[in-house]
This record gives structure tokens, C-alpha cells and sequence, in this order.
């Protein structure tokens, strides 16, 4: 996977808050050339899937928020983290989906883990498929006061994600893994085994 192609020569913080750390490495290429590095480190997060399967239909819970990097309001599926490095995927799956929605699911089925934007970042991110849905009370953290739940139909769900109501590259990430995922009537164990074998 071309291990060894960047050399790591020195690395140093240079900001740190409770959230994030970013540092600086000096590094050096294959070809000998070195250049700077910038990496944010975050802890690992999770991205859920709501889905409510009805006889009226199928149903997708998404969040809506401000985001203040990009100055907007933009709907996604709940997500986040609990800065800690060590943290159970599945506990921390539920446990955001009830803080961001005031969902409680029956299964949560783990689909895969990706990476987000691991060009500058290094963050996992542990996508769930959260189903036999409860609806109770939110419980959102200090930062999460504006968030506004709204539940929408999967065919307009997916006309967001076409037509640009819904940028947040995780949520359709999420959505694309999902949809092999069903296609392929795979499992949570079978997903598992699917990676193992590649």
C-alpha cells in the first residue's frame, strides 16, 4: 500500500484544543525532496443511518444545523464523537443518536468504517444502520442548541442529495454504503467477512 514512500523526519503540535490537535511534520518523499506536512488528529466518530421502514414507506431522520466553518444551515444524518481515543463504536453510535435525535434503535447494524477527508485529517468514522426506531427526548451538548430534527421520505432524501439541498460528503457517503449494502443483502456479519476475505 506503498508504506515507506513518506518518511516522517520530525513532528511537532502546534495547536491543540479539546476537540482537535493539529500538528506540523517535516517529511521527506521517495524521491528525496522534503516538504511540511499539516495533519488534524480527531478522535474517532460515528455517522447513523435513521431508518424508519413503514407500510406508508421508508423514512430517513436527518439533522439540521448550523455549521459555522461554512456559514449555513445544512441537513445530514446525526454524527459526532466524544473525544475519546478509545471508545466502543456501537455505544458511541447510540449514544449520539439519542443526544442529536432522542432516537432509540432496536439493531444497530455496523456497515464499515471510513475516514474522513484523510487528506489534512486523520479521523475514523464508524457508519451504523440504527433500525426499529423510538422516538424520546433529544439530549444535544452545549454546541448542539439549534439542531432541528426532520424526518423525510427516502425518494426525498435522495433528490437532496442530487439536487444540493444536502452537501455534507459524510451523509452521502453513508448513503452509497447503505445502498451497496442492501443491494448486495448483506448482513452485518457478512460485511465483516467480506472484509476480512479482501
Amino acid at each position: 500500500m506503498g508504506d515507506g514512500l513518506i518518511k516522517t523526519i520530525s513532528s511537532r503540535e502546534v495547536y491543540r484544543n479539546p476537540w482537535t490537535s493539529v500538528r506540523e511534520d517535516v517529511i521527506e518523499r521517495a524521491n528525496g525532496s522534503r516538504g511540511i506536512y499539516g495533519v488534524i488528529d480527531k478522535d474517532p466518530a460515528c455517522i447513523v443511518i435513521p431508518l424508519d421502514a413503514t407500510p406508508a414507506g421508508e423514512f430517513v431522520y436527518l439533522i439540521e444545523q448550523f455549521r459555522y466553518t461554512v456559514g449555513g444551515r445544512y441537513l445530514e444524518f446525526p454524527q459526532g464523537g466524544w473525544e475519546e481515543a478509545e471508545v466502543d463504536p456501537e455505544e458511541l453510535a447510540r449514544g449520539e443518536l439519542r443526544e442529536e435525535t432522542g432516537l432509540t434503535a432496536v439493531t444497530m447494524t455496523p456497515l464499515t468504517t471510513l475516514q474522513i477527508a484523510y487528506g489534512v485529517m486523520n479521523q475514523k468514522h464508524h457508519l451504523f444502520l440504527a433500525e426499529g426506531l423510538t422516538l424520546g427526548e433529544a439530549d444535544p451538548d452545549v454546541e448542539e442548541t439549534d439542531l432541528v430534527l426532520h424526518r423525510v421520505s427516502v425518494a426525498d432524501f435522495e433528490g437532496m442529495l442530487l439536487d444540493g439541498t444536502i452537501v455534507d460528503n459524510c451523509t452521502a457517503a453513508a448513503w452509497g454504503i447503505y445502498r451497496i449494502w442492501r443491494e448486495r443483502g448483506l448482513t452485518g456479519d457478512g460485511l465483516e467477512r467480506n472484509r476480512r476475505r479482501s
